[in-house]
């Protein structure tokens, strides 16, 4: 365990300038005051608010990135904190840009025989119902490069499926529609190379969205998760090997579906998860005894081994 005083001054970067900016500023702020509960130096650093250089002219030794979505969780801030030096918190560029990009996840798990529902991308030109006859019906359309159930439209009729490829163009310019998984939802929260245990998730909405995730007080978490244990050990095992195929690392979540024969598809990763009074990472932290403070130390103690950036000289 680092001492406060190894640890330096950290910049918490948090806000940003994408879609998930509220949610980012929620996180940074959670994560802000438990590192200030432990005795660190640690401040609030908004990278819309100010250029990332002045992380050196302000003498930050380190960065805990809550910054969600484009610009925080895709590599782009990462590279910037290479750039510079500085070591920080989760995945590196690699890992950041191939866990956001959904369709080169999708694309890498299929390539390794790992269990993904099948998906098309769409465009202006697709024939819808050649989508439906290929994927069948209900199906999910989501942005290729977005987080928070932001843009996702769960699709009934092929009717719907024009509407719902607008919807979530309007966030990126990748869409893809993915085969429904009639099932569970299930998460799983990854701390270095551990994988903490897995979280079942109920909301009453037709599926975990924004909503669900940060508005309504009606989602059920249910942790233990009700699966056997042989069961949750071997969706352990592909929840993990699902994160270090795309070369992440550190910290992060793992989202799966369990359909009805009780079969595994993974849906996504998070490099940078929620750090919300809503999110999932903390509550499975809270299951093996770890409270929030402590968790957030952990996150912050693995930069300073960790072998993206050499550490800054002039700091820890």
């Amino acid at each position: 365990m680092s001492t406060a005083a190894q640890l330096g001054k950290v910049a918490v970067l948090m806000g940003g300038s994408a879609a998930e900016r509220e949610i980012s500023l929620q996180s940074g702020k959670a994560v802000l005051q438990a590192l200030l509960g432990k005795g660190v130096d640690a401040h609030a650093f908004d990278p819309s608010e100010s250029n990332v250089c002045a992380l050196l002219d302000q003498g930050y030794d380190r960065a805990f990135v809550m910054l969600h979505g484009r610009g925080g969780e895709d590599g782009v801030i990462q590279g910037a904190l290479e750039s510079l030096g500085l070591p920080y918190t989760g995945s590196g560029v690699a890992g950041c840009a191939m866990s956001m990009d959904k369709l080169s996840s999708k694309r890498l798990w299929t390539g390794m025989g790992l269990p993904t529902p099948p998906y098309r991308v769409l465009n202006e030109h697709t024939n819808w119902q050649e989508v439906v006859n290929h994927l069948g019906l209900p199906l999910m359309v989501k942005p290729g490069h977005e987080g928070s159930s932001l843009g996702m439209t769960q699709v009934y009729e092929a009717d719907m499926l024009a509407i719902a490829w607008e919807k979530a163009a309007a966030y990126d310019a990748v869409v893809i529609a993915e085969k429904w998984i009639d099932g569970a939802e299930y998460t799983a929260a990854i701390l270095g190379d551990e994988v903490l245990p897995l979280i079942r998730l109920e909301t009453p909405r037709e599926f975990y969205d924004y909503a669900a995730k940060y508005e309504q007080d009606d989602t059920s978490y249910i942790c233990p998760c009700g699966l056997s244990d042989e069961a949750e050990t071997e969706c352990r095992q592909l929840a993990l090997e699902a994160f270090e195929s795309l070369d992440a690392s550190g910290w992060g979540r793992v989202d799966f579906m369990m359909d009805k024969q009780g079969k595994p598809w993974l849906i996504e990763v998070n490099t940078v998860p929620g750090m919300t009074g809503h999110s999932l990472v903390p509550m499975a932290a809270e299951a093996v005894g770890m409270d929030f403070q402590s968790l957030v130390l952990a996150i912050l103690e693995a930069s300073v081994v960790h072998n993206h950036v050499r550490v800054n000289t002039h700091g820890a």
